[in-house]
Formats: C-alpha cells, sequence, structure tokens
C-alpha cells in the first residue's frame, strides 16, 4: 500500500491536477524528512485535517544540503517511511535543491511550514520567500504548523553514525562554545568586512576527452574529444567566494588583451570591482586539464595538462601601475587578501608594499607545477597576519623531511608573525593556529570528493574572512573545512561555494 502512495515527480503533476479537478484540497508539506520523529508525525497530521490530500514532497538525497552523512537514510527509505503513515496520501521525490519546483508540481491550495519559517529571517536558506511567492502564484496560502518540535539533525548527530568519530568529537565540542546560530551571526558579520583583493587570474579549461588506447603506429595515447568548460580560476575564484559572504570586494589583477577575456571577466566579475589592469604583452594565464568523462560517485580522472602562461615578468610600465593602483587604496580596505600563484603579477616591490602598508594582511603563496622551488612562502614574504598553506609548501619552506607539521606551522607563524595559520593536509587533517589558543585539529569533514583543483582555494577566501573578523581558530578552521568540503564536489571552478549551503550544512553538525 505504501509503495502506491509514492509518485513519480514527472507523473506527480497530470494525477494531482486531475483530483483537483474533482474538487479535492491538496495540502503541501516540503522537507527532507531524513529521520521522520514525533514532531514530523504531528505536523503532518496537522496538516492533512486542513484539506482532502496531503502530499509530501521530499529532497532527493542529491540535493541535500545538510553536511557529510546527510541524508543519513536514502531516498527509497525517506520515501518508504512517509507513505507508511495514515495521514500521507502521496510522496513524491523532487529532483530539485529548493522548494519552488515542487510546488510547481504539486499547485497546493494549502503549504505547511514549521512554525520556526513565520519569522522569514531565520531561515538560513533565504529560499522561504520563494516558496511563498510561488504559493501564492497558483492560489494558494501558506499555514505555519507545530506545537511538538524535535530536531533530526540532533537526533542523528546524538545517536546515528553519520560523523567519523573525529569529526563528530571536534563538532560536539564546537557547539558547546558555537552553537549554530551564533555559527550564523558570525558568518553573517563577513557582510560588513571591505576587502580587497590582489591575486593571479587563472582560467582552468576542462578537455573531456574519450581514451580509445594506442595508436597504430607510433604509439601513442589516443583520445576522442567530447567536450570543453572554461573556468574562472585561481584569484578570480577566490573573488567569487568572497563574494558570497561580502558585497564589499575589489579585485587588482593583470590580464592580456586576448578577444575572449573581456566577455570572460565581464560574465565572472562585477563592473565596479574590476580594478584590472590590462596588457597587450601579457599572456592570460590559461591552465587546460584533459579529463576522462565524470563517472558518478568517483573523483574525476585528470590525463595531463596544458598551461599558456608566460616565462617572463610582466613589462616595467605595468608592474609600475600595479603598484600604484595599489598604494592609492590599500588604506581604504579592513582585509586585503593575496592569492600569489607566482604567474608575474606579484614582484618584490609589490610585495613589500602590501607587508608594509596593509591593515590586515592575510596571505595564500602557492606552488604548482609552473614555480616549483621558486614562490616559496619564506623567501618571499617576511609578515602576514593570517596565512594557509599546503603540506607541500611547509616542506619547501623548511626545506627538510620528515618534519613535525604543527611544529614547524608555529615556528612559521611566529617568524611570519601571524595572528592565524593553517596547514591543509587533504584528506588527512587541518591545522589551525591562532594566538594565546590552543591549536584546531579538524579531520576532513567528508570524503566524497569529485575534484580537489579550487578546494584549496575556497578555504583560504573563508578562512581569510574568518580571520579579519577575528574568530577563534576552531571555529575559523570548521569554516575553512566547510567550504573544502563544497568545494570537493564542484568540478574545477565550475561555480563558487554557496553561503547558504555552507550555513546550512555547518548549522546542522553543530546541532547537539
Amino acid at each position: 500500500m505504501a509503495r502506491t502512495k509514492i509518485l513519480p515527480f514527472e507523473k506527480a503533476s497530470a494525477l494531482l491536477g486531475r483530483l483537483r479537478k474533482r474538487g479535492k484540497k491538496i495540502v503541501q508539506c516540503h522537507g527532507t524528512f531524513d529521520l521522520v520523529h514525533p514532531g514530523h508525525v504531528h505536523h503532518l497530521e496537522e496538516a492533512r485535517e486542513l484539506g482532502d490530500l496531503l502530499v509530501v514532497t521530499v529532497t532527493s538525497e542529491k540535493f541535500v544540503n545538510k553536511g557529510p552523512g546527510r541524508p543519513f537514510f536514502n531516498d527509497q527509505l525517506r520515501a518508504r517511511s512517509l507513505a507508511a503513515l495514515s495521514c500521507v496520501d502521496y510522496v513524491v521525490l523532487v529532483p530539485h535543491a529548493a522548494a519552488v519546483e515542487a510546488i510547481d508540481t504539486v499547485k497546493p491550495d494549502i503549504y505547511c511550514k514549521g512554525r520556526e519559517y513565520a519569522e522569514t529571517s531565520t531561515d538560513v536558506t533565504g529560499n522561504i520567500h520563494d516558496d511563498i511567492a510561488a504559493v501564492k502564484r497558483h492560489g494558494g496560502e501558506i499555514r505555519y504548523l507545530g506545537a511538538v518540535v524535535f530536531s533530526s539533525s540532533k537526533l542523528i548527530n546524538n545517536f546515528f553514525d553519520n560523523l567519523t568519530p573525529g569529526v563528530k568529537t571536534f563538532c560536539k565540542e564546537l557547539a558547546r562554545g558555537c552553537p549554530p546560530n551564533e555559527l550564523r551571526k558570525q558568518v553573517d558579520g563577513f557582510g560588513k568586512l571591505k576587502v580587497l583583493l590582489i591575486g593571479d587570474v587563472i582560467f582552468d579549461r576542462y578537455s573531456t576527452v574519450k581514451m580509445q588506447g594506442l595508436t597504430s603506429k607510433n604509439r601513442i595515447l589516443s583520445g576522442r574529444f567530447l567536450s570543453e568548460e572554461t573556468h574562472a580560476g585561481g584569484a578570480l575564484a577566490i573573488y567569487r567566494h568572497i563574494k558570497q559572504f561580502t558585497p564589499h570586494v575589489k579585485f587588482i589583477s593583470l590580464v592580456g588583451t586576448e578577444p575572449w577575456v573581456a566577455a570572460a571577466l565581464q560574465s565572472e566579475i562585477a563592473k565596479d570591482d574590476d580594478w584590472m589592469l590590462r596588457d597587450e604583452k601579457f599572456t592570460t594565464v590559461v591552465k587546460q586539464r584533459y579529463v576522462e568523462p565524470l563517472v558518478s560517485g568517483k573523483e574525476m580522472l585528470k590525463l595531463f595538462a596544458v598551461n599558456y602562461i608566460d616565462d617572463t615578468v610582466p613589462p616595467g610600465a605595468t608592474q609600475r601601475a600595479l603598484l600604484t593602483r595599489i598604494a592609492d587604496c590599500i588604506a581604504d580596505f579592513d582585509l586585503v587578501v593575496v592569492a600569489d600563484f607566482g604567474h608575474g603579477l606579484m614582484q618584490r616591490e609589490h610585495r613589500a608594499l602590501v607587508q608594509e602598508q596593509a591593515p590586515f594582511f592575510c596571505l595564500n603563496c602557492q606552488t604548482n607545477s609552473n614555480n616549483h622551488g621558486f614562490n616559496i612562502i619564506s623567501r618571499q614574504y617576511q609578515r602576514a597576519d593570517a596565512f594557509t598553506l599546503d603540506e607541500q609548501e611547509l616542506l619547501l619552506s623548511c626545506a627538510r623531511r620528515p618534519i613535525e607539521f604543527l611544529h614547524e606551522l608555529e615556528l612559521l607563524r611566529e617568524s611570519l608573525g601571524a595572528k592565524y595559520a593553517w596547514l591543509t593536509r587533504g584528506g588527512v587533517e587541518t591545522i589551525g593556529l591562532h594566538d594565546g589558543e590552543k591549536p584546531a585539529l579538524c579531520l576532513p569533514l567528508d570524503h566524497t570528493v569529485v575534484d580537489t583543483v579550487g578546494a584549496g582555494d575556497a578555504f583560504f577566501s573563508v578562512a581569510a574572512l574568518a580571520a579579519a573578523a577575528g574568530l577563534r581558530a576552531d571555529v575559523a578552521t570548521f569554516l575553512g573545512q566547510l567550504a573544502g568540503a563544497q568545494a570537493v564536489k564542484i568540478v574545477g571552478n565550475r561555480e563558487p561555494i554557496s553561503k547558504q549551503v555552507l550555513l546550512k550544512s555547518g548549522m546542522s553538525l553543530l546541532n547537539f
């Protein structure tokens, strides 16, 4: 019986339309319903009493943004649990992240939400306004219900193995001093920060090929071209991430004058934020990666890469113009973020100026295949208020191995006079330091990886904002990890991380 209540999303609209024509009053409830608890049952029973039919629409697991290990129960189990309730007439799994598409399918006479949504400012996603508009567009009304309140996230976090033991311990301890609403308050506070971003623009080009094997004559690898897409990477990706959290961002960089560059930049950066220089003698950096088609549930397989990049420094006139541009505005910002990829933008004079005049200076000095052994943080910089680096970058800075990571990170922090320091070690751990606090050691929040490209930049973007806001080391590290966990599920820099998703997953993880 329960299975017959479950409607395919594609067929639900037609069936419900026929029932509506027969005069049936349709009530709709929507959510994740990861763990059906007494609060859900009471809510659904209240809703059913308002009409002739109760339709429960459920967000499909692919679109649930409540952090790692969620939903705990898959689509089939959540749908069957709801369909087993006598008060529920139909269940529809919805292949969309928000509720608008579900509302457009059901066209409810009454759409029910919990009483906590009556105050729209408490909605982390900000989607409740869209929901209300969609309901009214179809002639329906909103009702806020619920006298018995439980939290699925709190129940799952406390009594289920949705997280690894190390992550659960970290989140539980963090929640004691930073409960979910406090986390949201602190992240919302980023919106006041005025940020100057200085860094290398990189365009990441993904060329997807189907490998065919070796050619018969020359024995070289052969692949059939399938598709290609170009993403805004490097410091441009960092700009897009930071822009999710504060509208006050200006971006200084250097690009060439290739015909395609102007259109690409126009689609990615607000006109008022674009303080970049254009030089016809400079090659806009493009990193082209040849990859195999993405297989669901597996990390993208990269075959090889070709970089389009100059091997000389920018012309002297361009360097001087860049120096003037930075000097004229740097004092006007709360936070100066430098993403130094070692591709020619930052020369000795520019580094010295930023170190001397930035009110709060957050640095990421990257090592990559083009600058390996040359762009080392301890050689290029003598001061930073906060910095991030990865394991290889720390090893190069120390110029020896093996090392004790925590000890060497602390020595580097002291040598740069930094208040904050982070070492990201991929799938191992992230170490966060803040002057006067005990180290924050955070394990990876999620091991589901699509593409690691850009994950470090996402971490750096959020960690820089957290440092400028003066957050505790554990909170700032947690926020950076949330950004990285979101980024590894995105192909390259196809899209920026989302503040809404970060808050929703972070608040869910801290709900104990």
